[in-house]
């Protein structure tokens, strides 16, 4: 099954050509989080999570920064 990112958004610490760095948006079929590369554009595989599991994920990274 192919999977498609809507509403994207890639994160503002990209560099200024947009690339390494991660775009994370709505899996269109499966709402589910969706996470893509950005270096590899379209033929990036894309990871999904279930909402929860990406806001643990984001409340965890999000507390431990320095």
């Amino acid at each position: 099954m192919t999977k498609t990112l809507i509403n994207k958004h890639k994160s503002s610490y990209s560099g200024g050509a947009g690339e390494n760095c991660l775009v994370q948006g709505l899996e269109a079929t499966t709402n589910e989080v969706g996470v893509e590369d950005s270096k590899q554009g379209a033929a990036s595989p894309i990871l999904t999570f279930s909402p929860s599991a990406w806001t643990a994920f984001v409340a965890d990274v999000s507390s431990t920064k320095s």
